[in-house]
């Protein structure tokens, strides 16, 4: 039975749990959850019974760090007095592996990565990157944790923040797009109802076409686009519009914002 120590029992830490327990990669006694707030505790406890739930710190070799920034240096504080720490997987924005390893010690392997809100659904998509000590083990370690709650791509640290500002930040580019299709619908006289749930499900179909294949993006486009033809005129507006070089300022926006924060 693998064994794991969740550091912060928020939305981010709750799906991990979830999905850990629902893909069976180990059972409700290899996990303990650590977290401060007595109501988000009992919370916790009442929907992973078997799951160890404190305010403390408890032993153990592997470690998931799932607090916000700027409590992430006085967790590693507390570990670092932990001599039994192996490894840590630490999902802090903008925490790099450097700070990581400087507050936990020179024994202790660490891996970064950047999970997305969607992973609260099993639908994540993380990017994990190794710090200096992490060996291909500890990454496949990791790999397996972030797998739990979605799609997992290894990376070098430099490209962290270009994961930020694409995959990160990028379920929010797609509710504006879903916020936009719905508010057309009822432009061109749609209820608000019926134009929520054909943008809703036309955005899920959509990614779900291009998941099924190896075919690009570009091929499925052209695949519904007849010449002439009305995706034609409405692609046309789209261009006009700007929307191709808005999306690229944005994920180049959110990139650099990503390395100031870091910094």
């Amino acid at each position: 039975m693998r064994n794991l120590q969740v550091i912060g029992g928020g939305k981010m830490g709750e799906a991990l749990l979830g999905g850990l327990l629902a893909s069976g990669w180990t059972e409700p006694a290899g996990l303990r959850v650590v977290e401060p707030v007595a109501g988000r505790r009992d919370e916790l406890a009442a929907r992973f019974p078997g799951v160890a739930v404190s305010a403390d710190l408890g032993p153990g070799a592997d470690h998931l760090i799932a607090v916000k920034p700027g409590e992430v240096a006085d967790v590693c504080a507390a570990l670092a007095r932990n001599r039994g720490v192996r490894r840590v997987l630490s999902v802090a924005a903008g925490v790099t592996t450097a700070k990581l390893e400087a507050a936990l010690g020179p024994d202790v392997a660490v891996v970064r990565a950047m999970p997305n809100t969607p992973a609260l659904i099993g639908q994540g998509a993380a990017a994990i990157a190794g710090g200096t000590r992490a060996t291909s083990d500890d990454l496949d370690w990791a790999e397996s944790v972030l797998a739990a709650v979605g799609v997992v791509a290894r990376v070098d640290e430099s490209q962290i923040d270009a994961v930020t500002g694409l995959s990160g930040s990028g379920p929010a580019y797609v509710f504006l797009v879903a916020e936009a299709m719905i508010e057309a619908g009822v432009l061109v006289g749609l209820s608000r109802p019926v134009a929520q749930k054909l943008a809703v499900q036309t955005l899920l179909g959509s990614a779900a076409l291009l998941q099924s294949s190896d075919r690009s993006a570009a091929d499925r486009r052209a695949d519904v686009t007849s010449p002439g033809g009305t995706t034609a005129a409405g692609l046309r507006a789209l261009e006009q519009g700007g929307v191709r070089a808005a999306f690229l300022d944005a994920i180049a926006a959110a990139t650099a914002r990503s390395a100031e924060l870091g910094r």
